[in-house]
């Protein structure tokens, strides 16, 4: 069956980004990997190649493209090569934190920092999770006070992608300890603020080289200016992006599924055992046949999915099927293919080795499959 997704001007974007992942991702992503460590001059290289921040608009120095399909081509792609550290690091810039600049920033504030972000310079986070709270956002605990023309921020994040390297991040606080869901707040948390220091680089078992990071504010001193958005607003800010946050997880494990099974059908053409390639065996295609067919009709979910964010249609609750159950979809297709190499699959230097321990981790962040699960039977529930 034919996908419709795209269009020519979308696969000649697509050219433009494999050349630029083979020129300066391919020569390296093994190295940042052994390292642990993304070398931050990609992230100009590719701002400056169009691979991400096409959102910002052209008085900032961007192109002002929204069109969520050249983002999914970029997912493909860098799937295709297997680069997923590299990006989870870029889809972190464009389906995170640059929305929440784009959307809630006043014009002294874009001045400030989407020229650096469309010029890959500026790297940011996202710091919601808290030790002990997980995906439970009212139980923040990082507080907030008014002091002059300062806020001072007291406590402590955990599990922050890109914590380490990021410029600035974004801070979920409590402002109001009495307000409830009015409670809450959002700061720029940017490099120099006193009492802001970065903890351990967390040790992963997947992605190595996108750094993950524990944050701690103490007595941190925080400009006013630097406010996001209204005081009081941080929930509704936050739950307002989950739809974003959630297609940018669904898109990366689409892509990478598909990369993964294509290279597993090649090895099973290749892979000789009992006098022919294992593709022989009617096992083999009964898992490939199955595989198959998940993956088109799921990809069909997706693909509707981006047309609906593309259109200002896509609801908390569809993102959230297409989060839960791509990722699942991914986590089981992924150890199907790794069992069909074999213990060849078990080899790092094997695509889908690196990507079965890369894929854990995609059930759980951006909201966890129960709670995709929670807010979907909470709204057939209420429809009742």
């Amino acid at each position: 069956m034919k996908r419709t997704l795209y269009n020519e001007d979308h696969e000649l974007y697509r050219e433009s980004v494999r050349e630029f992942l083979a020129r300066e991702v391919v020569p390296f992503k093994d190295k940042w990997d052994e390292n642990r460590w993304i070398d931050r001059e990609v992230f100009a290289k590719a701002a400056q190649a169009g691979v991400y921040s096409l959102q910002v608009g052209t008085e900032y120095g961007g192109s002002g493209e929204s069109d969520y399909r050249f983002r999914m081509i970029v997912c493909e792609e860098v799937a295709r090569i297997n680069a997923l550290s590299f990006g989870l690091t870029v889809s972190l810039q464009d389906d995170l934190v640059l929305h929440y600049l784009l959307d809630l920033t006043n014009d002294e504030q874009k001045q400030r920092w989407l020229p650096g972000f469309a010029t890959g310079e500026i790297i940011g986070a996202l710091a919601m999770t808290e030790p002990g709270t997980g995906s439970d956002l009212r139980g923040i605990r990082t507080s907030a006070v008014r002091d002059g023309d300062d806020w001072i921020l007291n406590g402590q994040k955990t599990f922050i992608s890109s914590g380490i390297m990021a410029d600035l991040v974004v801070v979920a606080a409590r402002t109001d300890p009495k307000g409830g869901s009015q409670g809450f707040s959002l700061f720029v948390v940017e490099n120099d603020t006193p009492g802001f220091e970065r903890g351990r680089k967390l040790d992963k078992i997947g992605l190595p080289a996108q750094d993950t990071a524990e944050l701690y504010f103490e007595n941190a001193r925080v400009p006013a200016a630097n406010l996001l958005g209204e005081e009081g607003r941080g929930l509704g800010y936050l739950m307002s992006h989950l739809p974003r946050e959630r297609l940018g997880v669904t898109a990366k494990a689409m892509a990478t599924t598909r990369a993964i099974f294509d290279i597993t059908v090649d090895y099973c053409n290749q892979r000789q055992a009992f006098g022919g390639p294992i593709s022989q065996f009617q096992n083999t295609r009964f898992e490939l046949a199955e595989m198959a067919t998940e993956i088109d009709i799921v990809e069909a979910y997706v693909d509707k999915s981006v047309l609906a964010y593309n259109a200002g249609e896509l609801t908390p609750v569809d993102a959230a099927k297409g989060k839960w159950y791509v990722s699942e979809l991914q986590k089981r297709v992924i150890d199907r293919c790794l069992q069909l190499h074999g213990g060849y699959g078990y080899m790092t230097e094997y695509a889908v080795g690196r990507a079965y321990v890369d894929t854990r981790i995609q059930t759980i962040y951006g909201g966890t499959t129960e709670i995709m699960k929670e807010i979907i039977g909470r709204d057939i529930v209420g429809k009742g």
